[in-house]
């Protein structure tokens, strides 16, 4: 088995992750006596108890199989119960995967656990179905599996639905060994955060993910980056000596898990401090994103480099949850149709080709948020001009390559798809 603690420990003490952090192996490494992690989309901490395994997190659908099996290499012991850290499908997906395998082997069904606000999660995903597998294929493409065609319902029709829900706290003991179930809000509203007394241990879920923290998905529903703040502090304060994150590696060491989890609250701070500093002096959104920013020094650090999501993105949020849709520009209040306004920019430029030429010179020179602007209204005006779309999806490829965190990639990527398909045509 790979000990992922001397991995984790090595990143930390060096300040560089020299090789992959988020591994998706399937493979599962034993953490301490009684207690693993298979490392998957996401990942599964196990713990052995004296009437069973406790599981939080099942992986994603894809992964779930193999998750299991991962697990019966290491005990053949039956699934007690499974905790949901949230509704996200890749912490549910796999659960169907578990349900199966207890009843192929003639047990009970294991007992599903989670916050009271997952199953209304759930309901919002058969709702918005179409959107989020619209919005998962951009973000993620091949990476997650996903394409606009090979799912019917985003959410898994054999996900387990909890038998058991709590709304701020729960105590919990399943043979002998004792849980404490945290609620708290950051990256969903429906996060729990675990305590295991008697292994000094923290099953974190996605609190903590080795990168800048999702706190700004710019295709997501609200974030709340303040109060994530306030539960990565509480959880510094607990003296874990394990941390367990669903994604990313284990860290060991309460001083050096207070440090990390410190550092994640102290970003987010600073984020909401200074956009809503300048909320209160009347700044408009525009000018907030391009002023406020995280030092390079914070990000350069190995758990908080912005490779998933990025600070602008977390601004942006911020003025969400603190300041509503309107962002301070009248003309954007009830704003005239992309198309017309395109249009008529391409009648005073001398047409969309012209517009899209002059992106392209931005673009070449490194001003690639000018250039974008500016070819998205030539294909605005002009939608079936092949020269528009070729020089529209040069630009997006370029500046996806210019960007650091997958959401980024995902968006500009999937626009620079998009305009080649309709150049080739």
């Amino acid at each position: 088995m790979t000990d992922l603690f001397a991995l984790s420990d090595k990143i930390l003490s060096e300040g560089v992750a020299h090789e992959p952090v988020n591994r998706v192996n399937h493979k599962l490494s034993e953490l301490d006596n009684d207690v693993a992690m298979v490392e998957a989309f996401s990942h599964s901490v196990v713990f052995n108890t004296d009437d069973g395994l406790v599981v939080f997190d099942t992986s994603g659908a894809h992964g779930g199989k193999h998750v299991v099996e991962a697990i019966r290499g290491w005990s053949s012991e039956a699934f007690n119960s499974l905790v949901y850290t949230h509704g996200h499908i890749d912490h549910v997906g796999g659960s169907g995967a578990f349900i199966a395998a207890e009843v192929d082997a003639g047990r009970d069904r294991p007992k599903v656990i989670c916050h009271e606000n997952v199953p209304a999660r759930f309901d919002r995903y058969d709702m918005t179905n179409g959107y989020n597998v619209v919005i998962n294929t951009r973000q993620f493409s091949s990476a997650a599996g996903l394409s606009l065609g090979d799912h019917q319902k985003f959410l898994p029709e054999d996900v387990a639905k909890p038998d058991e829900t709590y709304r701020d706290s729960m105590s919990m003991n399943v043979g002998g060994l004792d849980f404490q179930l945290n609620h708290a809000i950051g990256e969903t509203d429906d996060h729990t955060w675990a305590w295991i007394p008697k292994h000094k241990a923290i099953c974190a879920g996605d609190f903590f993910i080795w990168n800048f923290p999702n706190a700004g998905n710019p295709q997501k529903v609200q974030r709340f980056p303040l109060e994530w703040a306030v539960a990565m502090r509480a959880m510094a304060a607990q003296g874990a000596e394990m941390f367990l994150p669903a994604h990313g590696l284990p860290i060991r060491g309460a001083k050096q898990i207070k440090l990390v989890l410190e550092d994640v609250a102290s970003a987010l701070e600073k984020l909401v401090y200074d956009t809503v500093d300048m909320m209160n002096e009347g700044a408009r959104l525009n000018d907030i994103v391009h002023t406020v920013s995280v030092d390079q020094t914070v990000l350069d650090k190995p758990y908080l480099r912005p490779l998933y999501d990025e600070p602008e993105f977390v601004v942006n949020n911020i003025w969400r949850l603190y300041g509503g849709w309107y962002d301070g520009n009248p003309a954007n209040l009830k704003p005239a149709r992309e198309q017309a306004l395109a249009a008529e920019i391409c009648h005073l430029s001398g047409g969309a080709f012209v517009l899209a030429t002059r992106a392209q010179v931005l673009a070449d020179s490194g001003d690639f948020r000018l250039a974008c602007h500016l070819v998205e209204m030539a294909a605005l005006a002009e939608p079936t001009s092949q020269g528009v779309h070729s020089i529209r999806a040069e630009i997006y490829a370029a500046r996806r390559k210019q960007e650091s965190s997958l959401m980024a990639k995902g968006i500009f990527g999937y626009a620079a798809s998009q305009s080649k398909e309709l150049a080739d045509q």
